[in-house]
């Protein structure tokens, strides 16, 4: 059993990286564990035993319990730093706009990106659903832009655990056919968030060939 949380995650994916960038940023220790989702590896039996649902990311901690679903893991990984709003009214936005990003956002920039940027080759068979995703993400991103266009960051606490889970998809929307070019708020938090200390980009925080652990 590993004395530190083991992350299973995927290279490239928007809701991996939102708990992986939340324990890089607050120098927790945690095991990263590379996951090839297109290889079929989370459906193994060996992968099946540790989550049913055979999803990532997933979360084993030193004690053997498990936890899943981003959003959860950054907000476990969050608990008691300087990521997790102070106050009630602020966690409750927190946990607003959390929810919000997995409604209005995920479930229609994660899809059209997977088939557009990482299996273009399956994009035929769901052509007739990108309509939808297009224009359900839109609209999610123009409430995002306009609830951004007076503040720096998500909650009334500053930089915390909702920017990083809301920045996971929407900061790859652009590879799904998303126009961000049409939400400046959205863009000038964007560059904010990439200005916090200890930020590293997807593509970096997630590459299995040059990064296996988190605070090393």
């Amino acid at each position: 059993m590993s004395s530190v949380p083991v992350l299973f995650v995927t290279r490239g994916s928007g809701n991996s990286f939102k708990p992986a960038l939340v324990a890089h940023q607050l120098d927790k220790p945690c095991e990263l564990r590379f996951m090839d989702v297109l290889a079929g590896e989370t459906r193994t039996e060996s992968f099946l035993r540790i989550n049913p649902r055979g999803a990532v990311p997933y979360m084993v901690l030193p004690d053997g319990r498990g936890l899943g679903e981003s959003n959860a893991l950054a907000w476990y990984l969050a608990d008691g730093s300087s990521l997790m709003p102070s106050d009630a009214t602020s966690r409750a936005q927190a946990i607003q706009w959390m929810i919000f990003e997995q409604t209005m956002l995920e479930p229609n920039i994660s899809p059209a990106r997977f088939f557009t940027a990482i299996a273009p080759a399956l994009r035929s068979a769901h052509e007739h659903e990108f309509p939808g995703w297009l224009e359900r993400g839109h609209k999610g991103l123009a409430l995002l832009d306009a609830h951004l266009s007076n503040r720096a960051f998500v909650t009334d606490h500053g930089y915390s655990v909702a920017d990083v889970a809301v920045y996971g998809y929407t900061h790859l929307a652009e590879e799904g056919g998303f126009d961000l070019q049409r939400f400046p708020a959205i863009q000038a938090w964007m560059r904010r968030v990439q200005a916090t200390p200890r930020f590293v980009p997807v593509g970096e925080l997630l590459n299995p060939a040059t990064r296996a652990l988190i605070a090393e």
